[in-house]
């Protein structure tokens, strides 16, 4: 085995180790996603120390398939409006650059499979031309987070239009979800915690960002959409 195939192989067993060791944890504890992340809002509420575990959290999140949205939410509830949206857009962006990177590395366990086929070669080609379009249209759109980040790294996209795009596209998700975490008590409590004025302004963000993707998507170059 070549040093690179040995550091896909560690690489791999460390994650999968983490994954594991995540949800054996949750579940030797008899604790749900949502009120494990209550915890950790309640241990840093107040703490000096709570916007740097938050962005430690964050950057660990995609690596142990932790839902983005509760974190999102955890900033408004820890930090209020502003500060909140600021921690959950350095969170997100620094989320999406861990996973980027980890899949990136990845690469060479897929090279010579993706690009065989001839249509997935050719919208790997589009994606890497224009790439703050594309990205930003998946942002936009609200495509699963993580899966567009690995994805990206798994396909060598460029790294600084993808976080571009990644820094604005995801911005009206991030501002609506943060809302959300400042009108709620609790994580575990769901939806029926959630503020009806708020609910509403932050499906109106997410309308809007839906609308302003099918304009940018009827503006952008073929390459990007077809």
């Amino acid at each position: 085995m070549t040093a690179q195939r040995w550091k896909v192989a560690a690489i791999v067993a460390v994650w999968v180790a983490l994954v594991a060791g995540w949800f054996l944890s949750l579940r030797g504890s008899g604790t749900s996603v949502g009120e494990a992340a209550q915890e950790l809002v309640d241990r840093a509420r107040g703490a000096w120390w709570a916007f740097a575990a938050y962005l430690v959290v964050a950057v660990v999140r995609p690596l142990v398939l932790f839902p983005a949205t509760l974190v999102t939410i955890a900033a408004g509830m820890l930090f209020g409006p502003w500060w909140g949206t600021l921690a959950a857009v350095i969170g997100a962006n620094l989320s999406a650059l861990a996973a980027y990177s980890v899949a990136r590395s990845l690469r060479s366990a897929t090279a010579g499979h993706a690009d065989d086929e001839r249509t997935v070669r050719a919208w790997v080609g589009r994606l890497r031309d224009n790439t703050f379009e594309a990205v930003l249209l998946m942002r936009l759109v609200f495509l699963p987070y993580d899966a567009v980040n690995y994805g990206c790294g798994l396909l060598r996209v460029e790294r600084t239009p993808f976080l571009a795009a990644t820094a604005l596209g995801t911005l009206p998700g991030t501002v609506a979800f943060v809302l959300i975490g400042v009108s709620v008590e609790r994580l575990d409590d769901g939806v029926r915690g959630v503020n009806g004025t708020v609910l509403l302004v932050s499906v109106a963000i997410v309308v809007v960002s839906i609308v302003a993707a099918r304009l940018l998507r009827r503006r952008a170059p073929a390459a990007v959409v077809e």
